[in-house]
């Protein structure tokens, strides 16, 4: 391995020479110079891993000095040196993008720390990591065999995706792979406890907030005595909110954060018109049959979401001044956002937000996507690309302004599908991937949550012999007919519908604004 070349400029470089001297003994080869215009040319000259640049020089300042150089070459890192504690040098330095900030006067291990955190950094933090997860993958093995409640799963969601973050951040895809292993074993289980459970949610109060109760529960304490923007972003998972939390922090202080379980199919017309109208979506065609849409019927399947929502803010007593808007493009998010000032005497705002949707299945169509999003850590990137560029970021920074509430969540997550599971069904038979519904069903036990009652979880029953399957893990289902071709262009996109942590377990986030 090359030794690590320093470039040391100071005027009084000779007073320096123990510090020298020592970080040599460490290793570290030492390269001095006594003027900014003499760094600039040895810049020019030679590689240097590292500049510590002293900010009192004669002639080219330490600040002018860091300016030529960042124009030369932007990603040298410079640690600036200097005896002033002036307010005014740090902002300088810092909005140049320095490295690090000490003041004289330095001694050998401050300067050998600096090295460490600008040089070693992503090493040492890489095996801080990779040895923490080793630590704890034996506690989540543990966890997992033990597991039996849905606040039990959550959290253990929540740690999966914790250290997925972590680990993605560092260079050991061994580590990652065994966590990538370790989450289809959860997957696996969390498909167990939902078939074994999830009927008697519906039974009696030892059940967690879901899509139907999310608003009572959640949404409705909140509203009282603020103005409040409520955010849905269609098929957000948990990993994309923690993506994409930083870019909100600016704006807003977060009060709250938890998740909640979205009901089956984890589908938005069924968990989206679960949320808005608090009802389960047999209930709903019970009693507006005008408004909901079976997977067969023809027509859009959520256009009657705000309708629904007012219902239930009548059932719940709530006599507020409301809008709702769902955006499913960029001009209608640029529209909103040009005229939000108007928002401001509502005391609910309601915002559908359905770019994430639309990414996922243009992954499915879309060949520069797949690229583009080719594994999670991608995809979330790219929400996060979207985000922090898109009309909702404006939407909230004019919330924040207007003093509102943020409420922001999602009506279920998505996930990677990898294996196909076969299934034979009729031509009345629903299309979606991680769901089907339909008469005469057959398929791989093992491989599905299946119910022949919809009633059982409140679900229609479109024919008489209607019965209703979900997809466990990473599966997706295939029809025998022209299989091949059907497995080669799903796999490896993202599908909802089914049962597994990331469709199921999504983020419901309470802010204040700063």
């Amino acid at each position: 391995m090359n030794k690590i070349t320093i470039l040391w400029v100071d005027d009084e470089i000779d007073l320096l020479k123990p510090h020298i001297l020592f970080l040599q003994s460490k290793g570290y080869n030492v390269v001095t110079s006594q003027s900014g215009q003499d760094a600039i040319e040895e810049i020019k000259e030679t590689f240097f891993d590292i500049v510590f640049l002293d900010e009192n020089m004669p002639g080219l300042s330490g600040l002018e000095t860091l300016t030529e150089i960042k124009k030369y070459d932007g990603s040298i890192p410079v640690v600036m040196i200097t005896k002033s504690e002036e307010e005014y040098i740090m902002d300088e330095a810092i909005g140049s993008k320095i490295a690090d900030y000490l003041i004289k006067p330095v001694n050998p291990n401050q300067i050998l720390l600096s090295l460490k955190k600008s040089l070693d950094n992503s090493r040492l933090v890489s095996e801080k990591t990779t040895a923490n997860y080793q630590q704890e993958f034996r506690k989540i093995a543990m966890d997992l065999s033990m597991i039996n409640t849905y606040e039990e799963w959550m959290e253990l969601y929540k740690k999966l995706i914790y250290w997925e973050l972590e680990l993605e951040q560092i260079e050991d895809s061994g580590m990652f792979e065994i966590l990538e292993s370790q989450k289809v074993e959860a997957n696996s289980q969390f498909g167990k406890f939902v078939d074994k459970n999830y009927k008697e949610w519906f039974k009696g109060d030892n059940a967690p907030v879901m899509s139907h109760t999310l608003f009572k529960n959640k949404i409705q304490p909140e509203l009282e005595g603020s103005k409040t923007l409520l955010v849905v972003i269609d098929n957000l998972r948990y990993d994309q909110w923690l993506a994409f939390e930083k870019s909100l922090s600016v704006h807003y202080k977060k009060k709250q954060e938890c998740a909640y379980f979205s009901i089956l199919p984890t589908a938005t017309q069924y968990a989206r018109n679960a949320l808005f109208s608090g009802l389960m979506p047999s209930e709903m065609e019970r009693r507006y049959p005008d408004w909901w849409k079976n997977d067969t019927d023809e027509g859009g399947k959520n256009l009657f979401e705000a309708e629904f929502l007012g219902e239930q803010l009548q059932r719940l007593g709530l006599d507020l001044n409301w809008e709702y808007h769902k955006i499913i493009n960029l001009k209608q998010g640029k529209q909103l956002a040009q005229n939000f000032k108007c928002q401001k005497d509502n005391d609910l705002t309601v915002v559908v937000y359905n770019f994430v949707d639309m990414l996922s299945h243009s992954k499915t169509e879309m060949e520069v996507v797949k690229e583009l999003a080719s594994n999670d850590k991608a995809y979330r990137s790219l929400t996060l690309s979207w985000f922090k560029n898109s009309p909702l970021l404006e939407i909230i920074q004019q919330a924040q302004d207007l003093g509102m509430k943020l409420i922001l969540t999602t009506d279920h997550g998505t996930i990677n599908v990898k294996q196909p599971s076969k299934v034979i069904g009729d031509r009345e038979t629903s299309l979606n991937l991680r769901y089907k519904t339909g008469r005469s069903l057959t398929y791989q036990e093992k491989e599905v949550l299946a119910t022949k009652n919809p009633q059982e979880i409140h679900l229609p029953n479109i024919n008489l012999s209607s019965s209703f399957i979900f997809a466990k893990n990473d599966l997706f289902f295939a029809y025998p007919n022209n299989y091949n071709h059907y497995v080669s262009y799903y796999r490896n996109t993202y599908q909802h519908g089914g049962v597994s942590l990331e469709e199921m377990i999504v983020p419901f986030v309470v802010l204040d604004p700063k």
